[in-house]
């Protein structure tokens, strides 16, 4: 058995602090996938027969609406685990999947997870850890969409990428703007009008795909932090 597969469980936090008779059993049962850039994972309705974790690259999860409108959901990048609810309810994947750049995961087929999870208590704790974060990640994003206007979604994305960088002032944008319109739940001709109006109004500067924040305190006080 290729060692990574051996390692790499270990790693994640879905599987952290498992004993290495654990994870050999995990790898035994995982099956490695790649993927190009733009190729579908699974499509929103398809049975959920396993889940994921992702190796290397980046993953979407989202959902279109029935006039085709995409709504990015949540991105996943190394070490991030996804589809786990289907897994175990043996219900159809609730949205769709999509890599954003060369992608290597790790697939998880449903019935020798369960198998193992009946037999590992600790690692069912581990999947109820990664539930309630997940749970607290879409609860923020209702609330974004719901309660926030396009400004404040776009202050609020530009603040995180801020700090994930270290506090960074310049930042470079993750995705497309075309995908990041997608992520924020609007379209690019709206984000592209927000991006322009932060910036005549002094809070940002743009570059291409790099954005300099000027006013943090201002951007902050839109995002409503």
């Amino acid at each position: 058995m290729n060692s990574s597969l051996l390692e790499f469980p270990s790693q994640t936090m879905i599987f952290q602090g498992l004993p290495a008779e654990q994870l050999a059993e995990l790898a035994g049962c995982s099956i490695a996938q790649s993927y190009k850039k733009g190729e579908i994972l699974f499509h929103q309705g398809d049975e959920g027969s396993g889940f994921f974790i992702v190796r290397s690259g980046r993953v979407k999860v989202f959902k279109l609406s029935a006039e085709g409108k995409e709504q990015i959901l949540h991105i996943f990048g190394k070490g991030d685990h996804f589809a786990e609810v289907p897994a175990l309810d043996g219900e159809c994947f609730p949205a769709s999947a999509a890599t954003l750049e060369k992608t290597d995961v790790l697939f998880f087929p449903r019935q020798a997870f369960l198998q193992l999870l009946e037999q590992r208590p600790t690692l069912a704790i581990n999947l109820l850890k990664s539930f309630a974060r997940h749970l607290r990640m879409f609860s923020h994003l209702v609330d974004n969409l719901a309660l926030r206007e396009v400004p404040a979604r776009l202050a609020s994305y530009l603040l995180d990428l801020s700090e994930q960088a270290n506090k960074a002032d310049l930042v470079d944008l993750d995705l497309p703007k075309g995908q990041l319109a997608a992520r924020l739940g609007t379209i690019p001709e709206t984000l592209s009008r927000m991006f322009a109006k932060l910036g005549r109004e002094g809070l940002i500067e743009i570059e291409g795909s790099k954005v300099k924040l000027l006013d943090r305190a201002r951007l902050n006080q839109l995002a409503g932090r």
